[in-house]
């Protein structure tokens, strides 16, 4: 059986590459295709020595720092990678990768982490963020999106089976594409995560610093509570804005490798959450560390904490993306700290495992061949 890897561009290692890296583990001898590939060297252990088939974009000017200004191209070029030859091809898509042409005789599975945010539901907040909803330039985006869209709806009718990333995903996809789906969570490699018995006073965030994320609105809010301490990891280009808004309470001490962030996890109080996420893949990560997260209870989120509802809580949920939601949440979980086991954490995580990710893998590729 041969077997075709397809995912959308290949620049860092992120939660959509470690989803690659399992099935590249659970297929070792399939062949791997990207719209394109520069993930530095020191990155590139999770392609298991692969090497990877691009597309033409590959070679365009500038396209290792801004190859998401050719998105229109992209539909064109994922199109271009010849798979005819393979009986089964798996796409992991959060963009285009999806759309890889097949035919009658294969089989083409989809591992879709979401369908294209800023091309749907989240069109308008993606045009305001980037600067493109007003005059000729929003009309252009606009109309880009547009016919994004209704290639994104038609490339979907070409797969054999769909697999969402979680629930909330999966509604996402019957809402966007008409098409069911069967949930498989991503993987955490629950190895590399071990919780410590002292905690330390003080509170974590760690994402990229991009405008969804709303780490701005954690820093405001820990900026109006100077008696909480609050370290945040990571870069991106928010990271100055966000500094400007920090007190003197907030550490930011940007880009920092899996060591220390992991180090800082086992240690925080709790790990706080802002952003709207398909996933969450950082929130469970915390808890395999034994640490609660306070997060904003909308998103995948929903279905990897367990809020004070629950008879094993390893969480507190805000209703709004807010300053003052986050604030109150703070005080809430202040309040219930004891409620909050490591152990009930680690269990709770134990549910994400690699182990369990490739077995459900296996078996419906297994069984749809």
């Amino acid at each position: 059986m041969k077997i075709a890897i397809v995912c959308d561009w290949l620049v860092q290692l992120g939660g959509a590459e470690k989803v690659l890296e399992q099935l590249l583990l659970c297929f070792p001898h399939a062949d791997l295709f990207a719209v394109i590939d520069f993930v530095p060297e020191s990155q590139r252990g999770f392609l298991q020595g692969k090497t990877v088939q691009t597309t033409f974009i590959q070679k365009c000017p500038f396209a290792s720092t801004r190859y998401r200004s050719y998105l229109p191209l992209m539909p064109l070029a994922i199109e271009q990678l010849d798979v005819s030859h393979y009986d089964v091809v798996l796409s992991t898509s959060h963009a285009v990768a999806k759309g890889v042409l097949t035919g009658p005789n294969q089989i083409h599975i989809s591992y879709i982490h979401t369908p294209m945010r800023y091309a749907w539901d989240l069109q308008h907040q993606y045009l305001k963020e980037t600067g493109l909803h007003s005059k000729w330039r929003g009309w252009l985006a606009r109309y880009f999106l547009h016919r994004l869209r209704i290639w994104d709806y038609r490339s979907s009718v070409n797969i054999d089976h769909i697999i969402a990333n979680s629930e909330f995903i999966a509604r996402r996809i019957k809402k966007t594409y008409g098409r069911e789906s069967r949930v498989i969570y991503p993987p955490v490699d629950l190895t590399r995560f071990t919780p410590l018995a002292e905690k330390k006073n003080f509170y974590l965030t760690a994402s990229r610093l991009v405008p969804y994320k709303r780490v701005d609105l954690i820093v405001k809010a820990f900026s109006e509570m100077p008696d909480k301490e609050l370290i945040v990891i990571g870069d991106g280009p928010e990271f100055n804005k966000i500094k400007k808004l920090a007190g003197k309470n907030i550490r930011m001490l940007g880009y920092q490798s899996d060591n220390v962030l992991i180090s800082y996890m086992q240690r925080a109080s709790a790990f706080v959450f802002a952003a709207e996420e398909d996933f969450g893949l950082v929130p469970v990560e915390a808890q395999a560390c034994g640490t609660p997260v306070i997060a904003y209870g909308k998103g995948g989120v929903l279905e990897t904490v367990s809020d004070l509802s629950s008879e094993k809580p390893t969480g507190v949920f805000y209703k709004e993306q807010t300053v003052a939601a986050i604030c109150d949440a703070v005080q809430v979980f202040e309040e219930n700290a004891g409620k909050f086991m490591q152990e009930n954490c680690v269990g709770n995580a134990a549910r994400f495992s690699t182990g369990a990710f490739r077995e459900k893998i296996m078996g419906l590729v297994g069984g749809s061949v």
